[in-house]
């Protein structure tokens, strides 16, 4: 009978690492975050030495390899080892054959020839390969074909051959040789999972103990989301709120009965490439040729040792921190945090208030299958509500939102999610009104969430602006003056006949302007608007509201080369005193005299400017005319007495640029006298 000898039958003759016998570590305990990472904690029971092996993705191996930490109380780590980033190509990068070659047991033969082999069955041979070649043999009297293979071996007996497939088995005489291909082999075993990266851990101790192995990765973000039921009695001052968490088991591996925490929080938090090689680019150096010797001069030195006395001791050491213990940190979490009233202690998550965060731990063990999605209730409590009608122009410009004010009375904080809201009438019957969006929400804060357009208010607005003088006061030859800006938003609500309403009206806050009306005692500041409370008493009636807010504006004119129409009516303005306005007067009658001043400085200018011209056009006749002639006579006199005139005009310039600067320093000396 024949025996086909493949390579499942080689696995038992080569040798194996002994991790191949590692431990493998349980998942106990998992923390997702809502700010995208996940906590996982496994624990194996371990006597003395052990290897831990824990198998992660390879896109965790990163974060594994950043976050990874071992909680050990009667041992320490030795170590933590995994295949490379390519382990398949590294695990032959050094062998003196190729993957290829494992492909059947005639390929491999074929890569290694030399080697010696021994060959088992009716005719043992050994000998060194020296050929492997494909025959084509006949069957049952050439009807039929088969393909064998015929190794020569070189034995003490000369070339030997012999058919592989009908040898009982084969070995590699060199022990070394066996471990190379049996590791191969091995390799391509484990690298069947690709994405995978199997983590051996060394924990070196003493007796039996439990090791815990803990790491942080990214996983999907848990969500939160929210039931509230509105009383049919509008009046009523608390609502049931359910709260459930939604969360997503993609790690790649199930949890079975494992301690679930949700945080709800903003850790900060980085990626590093861990798991890339990289390589410190060196500068070159030439070789060195011996050349001619040239010995250094010496200068002296200082004694080695009076050298260290006088250099100052090192530092005393730091202590080491103690070891972080888990389970401490689950005690006193679990201690922290009693169940909200109105729960199950069976079905609701502990919750507790940190610094930067709130966890919620459930109380009993979870178990979901990789791929699979929970939903889970993490609060039921009564929680104070408020309705109201709460306007905001920007979302609906007609109507207001119905809305609710919730307070947290609770002894923890709530994330961010969605609430459905449901309403329930005097028969029983529950309907649904709406959905709002409920952001993080400490402790003793209360948000406004709008679920609805309420149609039964109407509401129509104009807005308006003033502008008036409030003082005004004359110093360092400047009138100063303050003008208040009122920017009035009117509103004219029509509500509900027969309801009456609280309204909350949305304005925007002006930066730099005050608030003067209505009296911002009781007005809420949110995110740069003001959140006005108005009362509907209900009736038919148009109310009319207004958000007036002021701002004081501060503006100064120079009075010595301000503008005479603006002066004008600043000396008319009632809000300033008698002395103001008789001073302003003054300023403008001296500022009418350098006024009238300079314009007999321009009507001099003219004068010349015609002059000029005029004697230009003479002059241009007066080429053209016959020399001696009476029309030359008749120019050149002209000339002269345009001179003449030119000479006037020039003394009355002088005279007026007097009277300009005159009046303009007895302007200024007026000013100045002012204060």
């Amino acid at each position: 009978m024949h025996h086909l000898l493949s390579l499942i039958a080689l696995l038992g003759l080569f040798a194996f690492p002994l991790s191949a016998f590692a431990q493998e570590l349980t998942l106990k305990r998992v923390m997702l975050s809502s700010g995208g990472l996940g906590y996982f904690e496994y624990e194996a029971a371990v006597d003395g030495d052990a290897t831990l092996r824990l198998t992660v993705s390879l896109e965790q191996v990163d974060d594994v390899l950043k976050s990874l930490v071992v909680y050990d109380d009667k041992g320490g780590v030795g170590g933590l080892s995994l295949p490379g980033r390519e382990p398949l190509a590294q695990a032959f990068k050094d062998l003196p054959f190729d993957q290829e070659s494992l492909g059947s047991p005639a390929d491999l033969l074929a890569t290694l020839k030399g080697a010696q082999v021994t060959v088992g069955g009716a005719r043992a041979i050994t000998g060194r390969i020296v050929s492997v070649q494909k025959e084509t043999a006949s069957l049952n009297d050439g009807k039929a074909t088969t393909e064998r293979t015929r190794v020569t071996l070189l034995t003490d007996r000369g070339l030997q051959q012999f058919i592989l497939e009908d040898a009982e088995n084969l070995q590699f005489a060199d022990a070394a040789l066996r471990e190379k291909v049996g590791n191969a082999l091995l390799a391509i075993q484990t690298n069947r999972a690709r994405d995978a990266r199997t983590l051996e851990l060394s924990a070196r101790g003493q007796g039996q103990r439990t090791v815990r192995v803990a790491y942080i990765v990214e996983v999907p973000v848990w969500k939160a989301s929210y039931r509230l039921t509105l009383p049919a009695d509008p009046a009523a001052a608390r609502s049931p709120l359910q709260g459930w968490a939604t969360v997503e088991n993609l790690s790649g591996q199930d949890w079975k009965d494992v301690d679930l925490t949700l945080v709800s929080g903003r850790p900060v938090a980085f990626r590093q490439a861990l798991y890339e090689a990289y390589y410190v680019k060196r500068p070159e150096v030439p070789i060195e040729v011996a050349g001619r010797l040239m010995p250094g001069v010496d200068r002296g030195g200082v004694d080695a040792q009076e050298r260290m006395k006088a250099a100052p001791p090192p530092p005393p050491a730091t202590p080491a921190p103690a070891p972080y213990r888990p389970q401490q940190e689950r005690a006193s979490v679990a201690a922290a945090a009693p169940p909200p009233a109105g729960a199950s202690a069976a079905d609701q998550f502990e919750a507790t208030d940190a610094a930067t965060q709130v966890v919620f731990r459930f109380p009993r063990p979870v178990s979901v299958a990789n791929g699979r999605t929970l939903s889970i209730p993490i609060i039921d409590r009564q929680m104070p509500v408020q309705r109201l009608a709460l306007y905001q122009a920007e979302t609906a410009p007609r109507n207001p939102l119905a809305a609710i004010r919730i307070t947290n009375d609770g002894d923890s904080g709530l994330p961010a999610g969605l609430i459905t809201l449901y309403e329930r009438d005097k028969a029983g019957y529950v309907a649904y009104v709406g959905d709002a969006r409920l952001s993080g929400f400490p402790v003793g804060e209360t948000r406004l969430l709008a679920y609805a357009l309420d149609e039964k208010i109407v509401i129509e607005r104009d807005a308006a602006q003033t502008d008036r003088i409030a003082t005004g006061t004359i110093a360092q030859g400047a009138l100063k003056l303050s003008r208040v800006v009122r920017q009035t938003m009117t509103y004219r609500v029509k509500g509900p006949a027969k309801e009456p309403r609280q309204l909350v009206i949305v304005q925007r806050r002006l930066p730099g302007w005050t608030l003067v009306k209505p009296e911002p005692k009781g007005v809420e500041l949110s995110e740069g608007n003001y959140r006005i409370t108005f009362q509907l008493p209900g009736g038919d009636a148009t109310q009319t509201l207004e958000v007036v807010q002021e701002q004081i504006q501060q503006q100064e004119l120079r009075l010595v080369d301000g503008s005479a129409d603006q002066i004008r009516v600043y000396a008319q303005a009632r809000e300033f005193d008698d002395k103001t306005r008789e001073a302003l007067t003054r300023i403008l009658q001296l500022q009418a005299a350098v006024t009238d001043a300079q314009r007999k400085v321009t009507q001099a200018d003219s004068e010349r400017q015609q002059i000029v011209q005029e004697q230009a056009r003479l002059r241009e006749n007066l080429a053209r005319v016959p020399a001696n002639s009476d029309l030359q006579r008749r120019y050149l006199a002209t000339l002269d007495r345009q001179e003449t005139e030119l000479e006037t005009v020039a003394k009355r310039r002088a005279d007026a640029e007097k009277s300009v600067e005159t009046a303009r320093e007895a302007l200024r000396s007026y000013v100045v006298s002012l204060g």
